[in-house]
């Protein structure tokens, strides 16, 4: 049903989601360009950020093993499940 949705009511949407994946996986940008028909690079931008896997990834590549800090970049570590911190941090409290 979702899908349904973002086909016919947002295919920009859909093709936006399909770019990003592609970036994320590896894609040079300037074949992405391409495969969307972007006549400038400058208009492919838009996919160009970094998420966050992708600033966990360049920070793990850029940490030393023998750093104390290694171990501790952890996701679980900013793991909040108490609800009222959640709500706090969602501005409902």
């Amino acid at each position: 049903m979702i899908v349904a949705f973002v086909t016919t009511n947002h295919p920009h949407l859909l093709r936006h989601s399909r770019a990003m994946h592609l970036y994320q996986h590896g894609m040079d940008l300037t074949l992405i360009q391409q495969w969307l028909g972007h006549a400038q690079l400058e208009t492919t931008y838009v996919y160009a950020y970094a998420d966050t896997e992708h600033k966990r990834k360049a920070m793990e590549k850029s940490t030393a093993a023998g750093n104390p800090l290694r171990g501790k970049r952890s996701s679980e570590r900013f793991c909040v499940t108490d609800e009222e911190t959640l709500k706090h941090l969602y501005g409902l409290a």
